[in-house]
């Protein structure tokens, strides 16, 4: 849109703005979608466009490396509504590597939007095969800083 049409649009809405109302209030500020969290030692670096959530490893711990985790490798892939994500987390293992079991997590987005926890049962793998016993992984990822 030219200058002149925002201004125009500008014009047009201060007609309609509650009282107290200033055009600046009309301008939005681009949201930070793209923040840095900790989880279970790692850095993780949160990717956010609409209402999609991705969770990616920036700095994973050493141990994760010899499961084939990397800078950029996705942990965590869903959607947020209101104030929760739902959507697919990964676990990744040295014994078989490039390889994660992918399964389902859901939770809250704490009030103050400065931690998400996520859980979900999965089934325990041992040397890349499913057993009969299943877990609830929890994962707690904290607001640490922009990007």
């Amino acid at each position: 849109m030219p200058a002149s049409g925002f201004v125009k649009l500008l014009a047009a809405c201060a007609v309609l703005m509650p009282a107290g109302m200033t055009a600046s209030a009309l301008t939005a500020t681009p949201a930070s979608a793209d923040s840095c969290w900790t989880h279970n030692g790692s850095l993780m670096r949160l990717k956010a466009a609409g209402s999609r959530r991705r969770f990616f490893y920036e700095a994973p711990r050493p141990v994760l490396r010899d499961a084939g985790v990397t800078a950029g490798t996705m942990l965590f892939e869903g959607t947020k509504r209101g104030n929760r994500y739902k959507g697919t987390a990964r676990v990744f293992s040295r014994s078989c590597p490039g390889q994660p079991q992918v399964y389902a997590v859901e939770g809250p987005v704490r009030a103050d939007q400065l931690q998400v926890t996520l859980s979900g049962r999965r089934n325990v793998n041992r040397q890349c095969h499913p057993t009969d016993r299943v877990i609830t992984d929890t994962l707690v990822f904290t607001y640490a800083h922009r990007c």
